[in-house]
């Protein structure tokens, strides 16, 4: 399924492209970022050497170009057609390795003779590398550079206006027309289009995911005898037939999804996430800007989520294309393979109803200032150490996307993860309160009666709900708000909150007692400069007393989690503006 996916975009994409955008490929080709390009008169007398090279933020950035497929390399000699590194093109020996850069070189010319012979531009190569012009090399500016960088190299003849050589009519009709591929191995039925094709023995490798190897990876490959079937040994791809003609297609769709300028992927923990639709949405051009941020456009985030509250809620996905398939696909490395850490697939209508609903449950009070919405990356990073998600099990990232996409309950390393932050900090933000306020609405959703039998967690406070642990948030919440006002404006060296959170949230009856104690002589203090609001906080110490018959010994996680939400609503409760009609019978009261 996932490679028949790929492969239909890959078709998608190459028919859709037109004049001046970037289509994939063709079929023997690839792109690929090139430094540097000699340009040569067609006598093969070197005019320029060009650097392509530009500034992009703090790095340089080499023009991408298209060029024949490139070969497959390991420890041995092989060369790319065309087109290499310094020490495979000009024999140039970078590395103190001067007999094995001489084979290099001498494959790269040998290449050569699979060529059109009466092709202008292959002449000038050839003439070329018959007679370096190493003086003039020597002189040029970047000569330095191609000594100490080994980069990627190729040519271009002067009048063809920035076409590379390996990109000349002639010698894109021989290798499109050409002979199979060395690496197929014998016809057979392929698995994923069901045609009689050449069976590819090797898959290119896949780059750009995080984490492998920078040569790159596969998704299928055998490489030792417990990956075969009988009958099949030491023949790699015939273990799982695949024609070249797919394979290509595959590999070629997913490294451009892959890409460095692709929005179509997303990094969530160790998993390289990319998504595509069977037909062209608008959702595929978005759905990065919904789970993650951008630092060159803050907005992005808020302004992607708006758009897809209103497309839900006028059915722009119903009625432009809201049954066409869209796939999510993580990618994790694993030694020089990929695994797939999940893979999913349903309508852009179906995405689009999962993720309003997974915006909704994090919806919460929030302060003036804070954002409207939580992406991904915000979520993940209130659970870190120190906000780093280098420092978050590999594994939490996709499995909290996974959970998104499926509308199913985050998983229990997320609620633990939250947990333990807001012990060792002493902080319920807004991003963990969202968070917790989601895990648990979610779970309450998939099983019913599991956690509190009553009502879904609210936006704001609710001062009717009676479950231990909210109330004993609520309680804490207000203990602390008798201590700050006792003090007259003085600033605290520790709140309550800062010594005895985590205990309070875990072994209530060994805190909580003694912190009543203490808010006795707080209260007087109060009633003595603001007697007005002693009052108001008396009632509401009682209010929320009145719904605790006792002090449990221990909290379960889940209660934890109902504790610190408690704790956030009545502090923000704090600062909302107060009743009229109950603020002056406090005042009465306390007249």
């Amino acid at each position: 399924m996932i490679l028949q996916a790929l492969t239909d975009y890959y078709h998608r994409k190459a028919e859709a492209a037109g004049p001046g955008q970037a289509a994939l490929a063709p079929a023997g080709f690839e792109h690929k970022e090139i430094p540097f390009v000699l340009e040569l008169d067609h006598a093969g007398q070197l005019v320029n050497l060009i650097n392509t090279q530009q500034p992009v933020g703090k790095k340089l950035r080499a023009r991408s170009y298209q060029v024949p497929q490139g070969v497959k390399k390991t420890s041995g000699v092989a060369a790319n057609l065309l087109w290499d590194t310094v020490e495979y093109v000009l024999g140039i020996d970078t590395k103190g390795k001067p007999e094995r850069v001489a084979q290099q070189h001498a494959a790269f010319v040998a290449r050569l003779d699979e060529l059109p012979a009466d092709d202008a531009g292959v002449r000038a190569v050839r003439a070329f590398l018959a007679d370096i012009p190493w003086d003039t090399l020597h002189a040029h500016p970047d000569w330095e550079t191609l000594l100490t960088v080994n980069p990627v190299i190729t040519f271009q003849l002067q009048d063809d206006f920035g076409e590379l050589v390996c990109t000349r009519p002639a010698i894109v009709a021989h290798l499109q027309g050409g002979p199979a591929s060395a690496d197929s191995s014998a016809q057979g039925i392929c698995l994923v289009s069901g045609e009689t094709q050449p069976i590819a023995r090797l898959h290119p490798a896949i780059k750009g995911v995080w984490g492998a190897q920078t040569s790159g990876a596969n998704i299928v490959s055998f490489n030792q005898r417990a990956f075969e079937s009988y009958g099949k040994e030491g023949r790699q791809g015939e273990n799982a037939p695949v024609g070249e003609a797919t394979v290509f297609a595959y590999t070629t769709a997913l490294n451009h999804l892959l890409g460095k300028d692709s929005r179509q992927r997303l990094q969530v923990g160790d998993a390289s996430t990319v998504f595509w639709a069977a037909q062209p949405c608008a959702m595929e051009n978005s759905l990065a800007d919904l789970f993650n941020e951008h630092k060159d456009n803050p907005d992005a985030h808020s302004q992607a989520v708006s758009a897809l509250y209103r497309s839900v809620q006028h059915g722009q996905f119903v009625d432009e294309g809201g049954d066409t398939r869209f796939y999510v696909l993580g990618l994790a490395p694993n030694a020089a393979r990929l695994s797939v850490r999940f893979w999913h697939c349903a309508t852009v209508a179906e995405l689009a109803t999962r993720l309003v609903r997974h915006f909704d449950d994090l919806n919460i009070i929030r302060g003036p200032f804070d954002p409207p919405h939580l992406s991904l990356i915000r979520l993940l990073g209130c659970t870190a150490l120190q906000g780093e998600l280098k420092h978050l099990p590999p594994s939490l990232g996709g499995d909290t996307l996974r959970a998104i996409l499926d509308d199913r309950p985050y998983p229990d390393t997320l609620l633990a993860a939250c947990i333990r932050r807001i012990r060792a900090e002493q902080k319920v933000t807004y991003p963990r309160a969202a968070l917790l306020k989601a895990w648990l609405n979610r779970w309450a959703r998939a099983y019913p009666n599991a956690i509190h039998p009553q009502e879904d967690i609210t936006v704001s406070l609710n001062p009717d709900r009676t479950d231990p642990g909210y109330c004993l948030g609520r309680l804490f919440a207000v203990l602390e708000r008798l201590q700050e006002r006792a003090s007259s404006g003085r600033k605290l060296n520790a709140t309550i909150c800062d010594r005895f959170y985590g205990s309070a949230s875990s072994n209530p009856v060994m805190v909580f007692p003694n912190l009543l104690k203490l808010a006795v002589h707080h209260h007087s203090k109060i009633a003595q400069h603001a007697p007005g609001e002693a009052v108001n906080l008396s009632k509401l110490l009682g209010s929320v007393m009145s719904k605790l018959d006792q002090f449990p010994t221990q909290l379960t996680l889940q209660d934890q989690a109902l504790f610190a939400l408690g704790y956030y609503h009545q502090k923000h409760d704090f600062f909302q503006k107060p009743d009229t009609d109950t603020a002056a019978d406090a005042q009465g009261d306390a007249q």
